[in-house]
């Protein structure tokens, strides 16, 4: 682990292995963090926080830091990439293209870390001089998934170290080694011992000890719900501000008038992209039932043509799941759904020639109901359910008809239409004729119970931060006696 400047194991020497998806070997193991490591990363963050070079920095300074971080991970974004490749299965291609762009984000915050403003007020008070100010809110647990790991730290890191606040980055005990390759970056970057840590363990130790920590003043979690719920209670012990992002089952409304191809495309990127194991993956697909059969069609033909293979490899488009565990529950929900009334359209099994690791078809169900099980459960894989719809309301109700609220996609040429639907559907992110596009300047986030945070953006900084309030007298009169009520 990387803990206050310094790299060491777990006291108790206990380490646990991870698995490389496209092989099903183990290739890599990390130490454990239980109760010692978690009180040691704490301690040096707030100590940092306090103490030291970071506490005396100027946000200017902090912002120059920042950007040099982007820098160096723009100059390692190959090898960030193969490492979380090879450690969670994702395309080499995509990881390191969205590594590179993962410095934008260092970059749009290093440049906001010297904008965070306060207000002088106009008080109701003769004599007062009285201003605001926003200070860092102190030490931040920032609990990252394994998927889209370098995005998922940069959203939460960037705008708490531009605020001036500490981390302890908690790393998936799934697929963990790119946070230590990242923990070397931050270290050449030159930022002080401390101010950024690096621990990984299991959810009932490291991670109810960390997100209940007494100076523990902020939680930013990406990742299920049940876990965000124990995060919750957690928080009861310290109080902890917490900020949540956890996925969804977004729907994508096709209407009759879209541009076929497209759509199609959008639907691709959005089911299969990442091998589907995307928070934002639009898996329930609604067509206007005019162009159904039609759309179907493209969308099985161009599925077929999908290139399933070594993540390493350049020409791969869709690799293994992550772990063996969800290969056996994407294999089990598709059983399911076609029990429940579901046609199996393309896909659905084990692909042939791949006797290891845990790759999957991309899968294509046609689904009666709602009620059908993959259109109901978030997947995390490569398996979009499909639904007809007659009319506008119809297309609505149906999207919002999930507990989830994160993403979702509409494909019309009619931008009346576009933002109708657009401000009816119950979703953070609303994309039309596109899908799974990022920025740090555009607010991430959702709905119900895709949780309440927001991550991106020009608001998410102050999400760090808490408000002063500085009084002064400016009297020349001492200060009159307060029994003397006036």
């Amino acid at each position: 682990m990387y803990i206050d400047g310094q790299w060491c194991d777990a006291e108790d020497g206990k380490t646990l292995e991870s698995v490389n998806p496209a092989t099903g070997e183990v290739w890599a193991s990390a130490a454990v963090a239980g109760e010692a490591e978690v009180n040691r990363a704490v301690a040096a963050a707030q100590r940092a926080l306090n103490e030291g070079p970071w506490a005396q920095m100027t946000a200017t300074q902090r912002g120059k830091m920042l950007h040099k971080l982007g820098d160096l991970i723009g100059e390692h974004s190959q090898h960030l990439g193969e490492i979380e490749t090879i450690d969670s299965g994702k395309l080499a291609k995509e990881t390191r293209a969205q590594t590179g762009y993962v410095s934008d984000y260092y970059y749009y915050f290093a440049g906001l870390a010297d904008k965070i403003q306060g207000a002088t007020l106009p008080i109701d008070k003769p004599d007062m001089h009285v201003f605001t100010k926003r200070v860092p809110i102190g030490v931040v647990a920032a609990v990252v998934p394994w998927n889209a790991q370098m995005f998922l730290t940069a959203t939460k890191l960037g705008p708490a170290l531009a605020a001036g606040n500490t981390v302890v980055l908690k790393a998936s005990e799934l697929a963990p080694a790119p946070m230590f390759e990242f923990a070397k970056i931050i270290e050449e970057a030159g930022f002080p011992p401390g101010v950024v840590n690096v621990i990984t363990g299991y959810g009932e130790l490291c991670g109810r000890l960390l997100t209940s920590h007494p100076d523990v003043a902020r939680v930013a979690f990406t990742g299920g719900p049940e876990t965000a719920r124990h995060i919750v209670r957690n928080t009861a012990e310290n109080f902890a501000v917490v900020s949540l992002e956890l996925g969804g089952k977004s729907p994508i409304i096709v209407f009759e008038d879209a541009d076929l191809e497209g759509a199609v495309n959008g639907v691709i990127a959005g089911n299969f992209g990442a091998t589907g194991q995307s928070c934002v993956a639009g898996s329930r697909v609604f067509i206007q039932s005019s162009i159904r059969e039609k759309f179907l069609e493209k969308l099985v033909e161009r599925t077929k043509q999908i290139q399933i293979g070594d993540p390493l490899a350049e020409d791969t488009q869709v690799g293994p799941l992550a772990t063996k565990e969800q290969f056996d529950h994407i294999s089990e929900s598709v059983k399911d759904a076609i029990s429940e009334g579901a046609t199996l359209l393309h896909g659905g099994k084990r692909p042939e020639g791949f006797d290891t690791g845990w790759y999957f078809t991309p899968t294509i169900l046609d689904c009666p109901n709602q009620q059908v099980r993959t259109v109901r459960e978030e997947m995390f894989g490569p398996v979009l359910s499909a639904l007809s719809f007659d009319t506008e309301e119809e297309a609505i109700e149906m999207a919002n008809n999930s507990k989830f609220g994160l993403g979702s996609g509409i494909f019309t040429r009619d931008v009346a239409r576009a933002l109708r639907v657009s401000d009816a559907i119950r979703s953070g992110i609303v994309w039309v004729n596109t899908y799974r596009v990022i920025s740090p300047i555009a607010p991430f986030g959702g709905f119900k119970n895709s949780g309440p945070g927001r991550e991106s953006g020009i608001d998410t900084i102050y999400d760090y931060t808490r408000t002063k309030t500085v009084w002064i007298n400016t009297s020349s009169e001492p200060m009159a006696d307060p029994f003397v009520m006036r």
